[in-house]
């Protein structure tokens, strides 16, 4: 075959390597130019992304909505980060969140939302934002002081801001997670477990206290009407959620149906396409 140098032949196995690791590690890959591409096309995105954050072009929030299921009244509205790339177009989350925590920008995109976010709340008469954390944020020692940084240049209330976690965060069952989550919520601010239901969190960790909120995930809220599974479990979330004295926002609400079972099983707040979209 063609000859290749031994460089040559250390990058591609580097590239098979990172490879092997984002497909989940424990595996092995064999190189393929598909895969030198891949890799070229996120770090130009990460560099784009880093301009990005130095120029504040092209990112922006939306944000969707929360309503009470009782009144209907807007409680409260998620901030939702969008990336309007220059060449590539729209870009939702999750074509540019896993890029930035794979090659280190969570932290600093991260603030620039909440920066983003509480500035936009402050200047509202919303009664709090919810602004979502990677748990990758977490990894900073001091990130609950970040926080309060941005609370407090924005003139936020840290009553008024809410942070949602991922089930996986709480599954490393780490005392500085902990310390971090321990300070947020003496501090004032409101921890919302977000997608709940599609992970492993184990009770033992809402008995814990760290969590002020669930929120159900749309793929239970979606056949809460077609599949009596569906309906049981989420009845089941929110009597445990009220049994622990959290409260319960659903996801992905489309329709009326959805909005009055829910309404009946005791969901305290509703937020999707059906009241609003981002």
């Amino acid at each position: 075959g063609n000859d290749i140098t031994p460089a040559e032949m250390m990058q591609r196995a580097d590239v098979a390597l990172y490879a092997a690791k984002a497909a989940g590690r424990n595996c092995f890959q064999l190189y393929d130019a598909s895969m030198d591409q891949a890799r070229r096309d996120s770090r130009s995105l990460e560099v784009d992304l880093r301009n990005a954050l130095i120029d504040g072009v092209g990112l922006y929030l939306l944000y969707q909505p929360i309503y009470d299921a009782e009144s209907g009244a807007i409680v409260g509205a998620e901030a939702l980060v969008r990336w309007q790339h220059p060449v590539r177009g729209s870009l939702s989350p999750d074509q540019f969140i896993p890029i930035a925590e794979d090659r280190g920008v969570i932290a600093e995109l991260g603030l620039w939302v909440l920066k983003q976010a509480c500035g936009f709340a402050a200047n509202s008469d919303l009664p709090w934002i919810a602004v979502n954390v990677s748990p990758l944020q977490f990894a900073d020692p001091n990130f609950s002081d970040r926080v309060m940084g941005v609370l407090t240049q924005c003139g936020l209330a840290p009553a008024r801001l809410e942070l949602e976690i991922t089930e996986g965060l709480l599954l490393q069952d780490s005392a500085e997670v902990k310390d971090t989550l321990a300070k947020l919520r003496s501090a004032g601010i409101t921890i919302a477990l977000d997608d709940f239901g599609t992970g492993y969190s184990s009770i033992s960790h809402l008995r814990n206290h760290e969590v002020d909120k669930l929120k159900i995930d749309q793929s239970f809220i979606r056949m809460i009407g077609r599949d009596q599974a569906a309906a049981t479990i989420v009845r089941s979330i929110i009597e445990m959620a009220i049994a622990l004295d959290m409260s319960v926002t659903a996801e992905g609400v489309e329709d009326d149906l959805q909005r009055e079972r829910l309404k009946k099983l005791g969901c305290s707040s509703l937020q999707g396409y059906l009241l609003s979209r981002p």
